[in-house]
């Protein structure tokens, strides 16, 4: 062959091999992440590394709660175990509740009559050591404490009393949702997060960035007034001494039924013989390795409860509830979407058995996830409460079973619950297409609002926050799944839950953790999609009766899809996955049938979030 092309051969063999090995290259590790890798907490393939610990606890809760005047008053008593390698001289406790104390920071305003004095301590030991509570230094939601020095393995005992009244209004994620009717979220002061990444975890929670807490057991000790009836992150151990025998009968059948069982209807409430006729009653909950510890209550709310097998391997089943101000008529069928919740998520995505006894999707004013509770307001339409009731309860896996800093990361999991959101949205109700957040980012993307997903939560507000922590990764993530295949993909996804379940993984985690589990380096796409600047725009390049020539205009890499329509109007659809950009290609072909004429050609799908759409469709002329 001619010298020419010899030469302009191994160029161009050298350029593709360049293509190649760019694409494989590792992704960008911020410094302080790097020696996580150092110390062996973490490694590379993903998994824990042998030197991997985190700080636990055990919490005995005593808490009183009044729901006229909403004073919230208890003792809390932690067993705080340092498994850290370094000695501790400060413990830090967050005080969630003063996001209402006057002068506290706030992501957004409160009215004046909701503003209090912050949590009142009213005594505070550690190992018995108290200290002087008017010499405590409380920084609206942190309060460091300094001690003596707790070393590797050793165990505080911490007791603190204390009391605050719940907010009227202003409700963000917890408070008063009307007379009767309560849901009580960050109670108690609690021991932050000691980490091998950032020591302790000093961000002040300003109702914006949401939680990082460890691993904990909880005893939880919460009395109210009669005919107030109490749903909690744990499982009531003393049903029999606060509920009247019929109620507990009938809420041990709703734990082994897998039909709906009306535990208190509107007759029931209207009888007041559901609790026991004390004046005051105290439920008694248990609750092992969650992250947090929540309790709603009422004295006019109906309960619906059902349960369902989620482990066919056991047979372990989950009871699910839905308890609601008859009002409401959205509500009436919740049950029903969060059983199929549940289900999807035990049986389809993420194909994995619901970690938990038991869910409660609890009528209230906010849009927010516990563990085993979740607090959903009213809303106007059916297909609005499907999308809402499975993206709450889809968060069981993503931040609760894994432990996700959502304080830093919040793309680690309302990203999950996004994809959760639309892929189980179609299951219970087919017709429903869910496209939450896509057209907002195409309408954003590469405008001075839109980051890198990578960004840190901290670092956001507004526009990039929402497109950081829901759309962009809900899409990186559907992607990815298309392109694996849903068996591949659930196995590497798997491969990420086992390693870091119960754990607290950090973004880099979960890359090598898919990576390991896909037998792929994905790290081509995990840095065009997470940690790029850059747009999603694809264009009709060219129709001809033998193909359809598709071209990257931006440098985000979406899948392909045509809808071709042939001039006897036969139609055609027509995907390709991301795999078609991997090597850098700024165009695609993709065949078609070569006899027919052609009409029309439409591209793009539901979550395809194109820049500019007005080349995305071609008409013969």
């Amino acid at each position: 062959m001619p010298l020419n092309f010899s030469r302009s051969l191994a160029t161009a063999c050298l350029l593709l091999l360049g293509t190649v090995a760019a694409a494989q290259q590792p992704l960008p590790v911020p410094l302080n992440l790097q020696k996580t890798y150092a110390q062996g907490t973490r490694a590379q393939s993903g998994q824990p590394g042998p030197k991997y610990w985190q700080n636990t606890a055990d919490y005995d809760l005593q808490v009183s709660f009044d729901p006229q005047s909403r004073l919230v008053a208890g003792t809390v008593s932690i067993s705080y175990v340092n498994n850290s390698p370094d000695s501790l001289r400060q413990l830090w406790f967050k005080l969630y509740p003063n996001l209402y104390q006057k002068g506290a920071p706030r992501s957004s305003a409160f009215k004046p009559e909701d503003l209090h004095d912050g949590v009142k301590i009213a005594a505070l030991s550690i190992n018995g050591q108290a200290f002087d509570v008017k010499k405590l230094r409380i920084d609206a939601t942190n309060l460091p404490v300094p001690i003596k020095g707790l070393g590797t393995g050793q165990t505080a005992k911490v007791v603190i009393s204390y009391s605050y009244t719940l907010n009227k209004g202003s409700h963000m994620r917890t408070g008063e949702i009307e007379p009767g009717a309560d849901f009580v979220a960050y109670f108690f002061p609690r021991i932050a997060v000691y980490d091998d990444i950032d020591g302790w975890n000093r961000f002040a929670y300003n109702g914006s960035q949401e939680f990082y807490n460890d691993f904990a057991n909880f005893k939880a000790a919460i009395t109210v007034p009669r005919n107030f009836v109490v749903w909690a992150t744990g499982d009531l151990k003393n049903a029999d001494k606060v509920l009247t025998k019929k109620y507990v009968k009938r809420l041990a059948d709703a734990e082994q039924k897998d039909a709906v069982v009306h535990i208190i209807d509107e007759s029931d409430l209207k009888r007041q013989d559901i609790t026991t006729p004390n004046a005051q009653n105290t439920w008694l909950f248990e609750a092992k390795n969650v992250t947090d510890f929540v309790f709603a209550t009422a004295d006019h709310y109906v309960w619906q409860s059902t349960s369902l097998v989620v482990d066919p391997t056991t047979k372990r089943r989950t009871r699910v509830d839905a308890v609601y101000n008859t009002k409401h008529a959205d509500y009436k069928e919740v049950v029903h979407f969060a059983r199929r919740t549940v289900e999807a998520m035990s049986y389809t995505f993420p194909r994995w058995p619901f970690p938990y006894a038991h869910e409660t999707i609890f009528d209230g004013l906010d849009q927010m996830e516990y563990p085993m509770m979740v607090n959903d307001n009213p809303v106007a339409t059916r297909e609005d409460a499907i999308t809402l009731t499975d993206h709450e309860i889809f968060h069981t896996m993503f931040p609760f079973y894994m432990g996700i800093n959502e304080t830093k990361y919040g793309w680690m999991d309302e990203g999950w619950a996004t994809i959760g959101e639309w892929i189980i949205s179609n299951i219970i109700d087919p017709k429903l297409v869910d496209d939450y957040g896509v057209e907002p980012y195409a309408r954003a993307a590469d405008s001075e609002n839109d980051l890198p997903i990578i960004t840190l939560t901290t670092q956001q507000n507004g526009t990039p926050f929402f497109l950081n922590s829901y759309p962009k990764p809900a899409m990186g993530y559907y992607y990815v799944r298309d392109l694996l295949g849903d068996e591949l993909f659930t196995k590497a996804l798997h491969t990420y839950i086992r390693n870091w379940n119960g754990k607290h993984p950090m973004p880099y985690d979960f890359f090598n953790s898919m990576n390991e589990g896909a037998g792929q380096n994905l790290n081509w796409f995990w840095q065009r999609w997470f940690f790029d600047n850059g747009y999603p725009d694809l264009a009709l390049q060219s129709v001809t009766p033998q193909a359809v020539v598709v071209e990257a205009k931006g440098s985000k890499p979406m899948p392909v899809d045509l809808l071709v329509t042939y001039a006897d109007n036969s139609t055609q659809q027509l995907h390709r996955t991301i795999a078609v950009w991997q090597d850098g290609s700024k165009t695609t072909t993709v065949p078609l049938d070569g006899k027919k004429a052609v009409k029309k050609v439409v591209l793009g799908s539901t979550y395809t979030p194109d820049n500019d759409k007005k080349n995305n469709v071609w008409e013969a002329k």
